[in-house]
């Protein structure tokens, strides 16, 4: 079992420069000062963003700028904080970085109802008397296009003054689970003690043996029942909070609010279910393959996240890793794949896990910074897969930043599972060409299967259960430990039905943070279903296929998703992404049957 250093025990390319956005805190807490000293000035602007064209020119460039600042200063205080959660200078940094991006939402809540008074000819009157006003052209529809769900300023500014307490759920549970949740140790196969972490369970449940995999999922979920009543307040308080501001927004539901903010039709959501649900019976044939590789007469839900093989995962170092996914890339062009190597090279990662350190993987930063990730590497396929991942979002990220202007940096999560998951099909296509061993072939095939289940199967089961749980509560039902956790049993019962539904299955709720992003996850199966498309049409050499691709990927939000996907090559409001990305599901599935 890989050791776990200290922090200051890593050599420092392993560790991300975080320096490069303030080479001090003192720096950091300056930035902070020169913002609050800047926000009474912007009271100016309050009754005259119309006044002509140069006066909305203004306001909406004075916003950006302080908002630019305001992103700056919050993810460098996020990602200190997410290097040890347990220190408390940073965590009282990133909420004092909330605030303030809270006052500087409600000193600007005025803007949009002020443009939302005029009406669509007088915003292109203003346009074409103010060519400079032409890059905020696609801002200024979506403001109008919103007008039914913005309130006045009083009530806008009032929402956004709330904003860090509406996000308290968010922050109680991750610090519940990352600082103040201590899991118990067990010994694994090999002797030797180790604490569970949110980080390694999963990679834990990995493990041959099977009565090792029977005591880390034990202890690990008993461990959530001590803290359920918390979890299950925090998270029914989140579901009530999405609740009210869909109302507030005049909206018909919370999920009818979340997916309009990226002009996404419910019905989307609604296709993605619907296709998923009446092919269950791949997801099923998956778990039986799994029972027989595993030689179980009962596959348990310790069981779900073993490989297939009988082998444990090669071993690939981190610096093989980054090879790995260079050369996947290298359909994207040389430009691409040598952007990507100068960030790999400049410190974008952080890579191996530390005590204290926040569970998982993600991609960071702000519009004028480099992108950061945070990973926790552990030198296996998963780690390699996730490595690709990541860096699809960075990249996405840098070259969004570099090709457009603020205003359109912050691109929809629904496009941005495309760029990281469309890496991940590029790696497996590139190793089951370059790797003959067939161990290792097995491996890849199995990482496919388990991504594919985890990815367009698992989150799709999470995207029924905040469907319904959100439903029950606006229909007036008390959200419990005990309902929430039988709500969520039924469904993975329906999901998983070849595998016993245990008492602490019920409970795996408890641990996914997502949900306190209100439908967030169905993003990862839609995302999957587009990156498989565009993957295959770029592989197979299609006409302009690379390039509109990353053509999308420039846009960041300066279309609708729906549209900026259209662009790509791939029509997300129809089945048939999904329908194609299950029958490579169902391909690979074959292939690996065969084997087994």
């Amino acid at each position: 079992m890989e050791e776990i250093k200290d922090r200051d025990e890593l050599a420092e390319e392993f560790k991300w420069n975080l320096g490069s956005i303030y080479r001090t805190d003192d720096q950091w807490e300056e930035e902070f000062a020169e913002i609050e000293n800047q926000l009474p000035k912007f009271e100016d602007f309050q009754g005259r963003v119309l006044e002509d064209g140069d006066s909305l020119l203004e306001v909406l460039g004075s916003r950006d700028e302080i908002f630019r600042k305001a992103d700056r200063l919050f993810y460098y205080a996020r990602m200190r904080s997410d290097e040890d959660t347990r220190n408390q200078k940073y965590q009282s940094m990133v909420s004092r970085a909330r605030g303030l991006y809270a006052k500087v939402e409600s000193r600007f809540s005025f803007i949009k109802p002020e443009i939302q008074a005029a009406s669509c000819e007088e915003i292109e009157n203003l346009i074409d008397r103010n060519p400079a006003l032409k890059k905020y052209e696609h801002y200024l529809d979506d403001v109008l296009r919103l007008k039914p769900h913005t309130r006045d300023a009083e009530i806008e500014s009032l929402v956004a003054e709330l904003g860090e307490v509406l996000d308290a759920p968010g922050e109680i549970y991750n610090y519940l689970t990352n600082a103040d949740l201590e899991f118990p140790s067990v010994e694994d196969p090999e002797g030797e003690e180790v604490e569970l972490t949110l980080s390694n369970f999963v990679n834990l449940l990995q493990k041959k043996t099977r009565s090792f995999r029977k005591e880390v999922y034990t202890k690990f979920f008993d461990r959530f029942a001590d803290v359920g009543n918390t979890i299950s307040t925090a998270y029914s308080n989140s579901v009530r909070k999405d609740n009210k501001l869909a109302k507030i927004k005049n909206y018909d539901s919370a999920r009818e609010r979340a997916l309009d903010e990226n002009n996404i039709p419910v019905e989307v959501y609604d296709n993605l279910l619907n296709v998923i649900e009446d092919n269950l019976d791949l997801l099923h044939r998956h778990l039986v393959l799994k029972e027989e590789a595993l030689g179980c007469d009962d596959l348990k839900m310790w069981d779900i996240y073993a490989p297939l093989p009988s082998s444990d995962s090669p071993d690939i170092p981190y610096d093989r890793a980054k090879d790995y996914v260079l050369n996947a890339v290298e359909p994207l062009g040389d430009d691409y794949r040598n952007q990507l190597e100068e960030g790999l090279e400049s410190r974008w990662i952080d890579v191996y896990e530390t005590p204290g350190k926040r569970a998982g993987a993600y991609s960071g930063g702000s519009y004028d910074t480099q992108p950061f990730i945070l990973m926790n590497y552990k030198g296996d396929i998963s780690s390699l897969y996730t490595l690709a991942h990541e860096l699809g979002h960075s990249m996405h990220s840098k070259l969004t930043s570099e090709h457009q202007p603020y205003v359109y940096s912050d691109y929809s999560i629904f496009v941005a599972e495309v760029a990281s998951t469309l890496h991940e099909a590029l790696l497996t296509e590139y190793l089951l060409e370059e790797i003959s061993d067939e161990d290792f072939r097995l491996h890849l095939l199995d990482q496919f299967l388990e991504t594919f289940r985890s990815v367009l199967y698992r989150q799709a089961l999470f995207a029924h259960f905040e469907q319904e749980v959100h439903e029950k509560e606006e229909a007036g039902a008390g959200l419990t430990r005990d309902s929430l956790s039988e709500l969520f049993a039924d469904l993975k019962g329906s999901y998983y039905e070849p595998v016993e539904i245990d008492e602490r299955i019920k409970r795996e709720w408890m641990r996914i943070p997502h949900f306190y992003r209100a439908y967030y996850v169905f993003q990862y199966s839609t995302g999957i279903s587009a990156s498989l498309a565009l993957a295959r049409n770029i592989l197979d050499g299609e006409d302009s296929a690379s390039d509109n691709y990353l053509e999308a990927l420039k846009s960041g939000s300066s279309d609708y998703p729906l549209e900026i996907l259209r662009t790509a090559g791939v029509d997300m409001s129809q089945p048939e992404p999904i329908k194609s990305a299950l029958s490579l599901y169902e391909k690979y599935l074959g292939e690996v049957e065969a084997v087994i």
